[in-house]
């Protein structure tokens, strides 16, 4: 499973997001928006942060761990 968090470098979000997946166990990059944005333009990203999950997007903005956990049936 190839799962990245796609955010704007002034994310506030990011950390927290990434700490989170981090704590259920999901191995994950983290992109930067500024430097992907071929990426962003074809997944149509406009808002930061996001979760993608084997070129899915699956979250657009900040989830809670048990939204996450309910995802990855953690």
């Amino acid at each position: 499973m190839d799962v990245l968090i796609i955010a704007t470098k002034g994310c506030s979000h990011c950390r927290n997001f990434s700490k989170e997946l981090d704590d259920i166990g999901i191995k994950h990059q983290v992109k930067y928006a500024e430097d992907e944005i071929e990426l962003c333009q074809s997944l149509a990203i406009r808002h930061s942060p996001n979760l993608i999950v084997d070129g899915d997007i699956i979250f657009r903005g900040q989830v809670d761990e048990a939204e996450l956990r309910d995802f990855f049936k953690c």
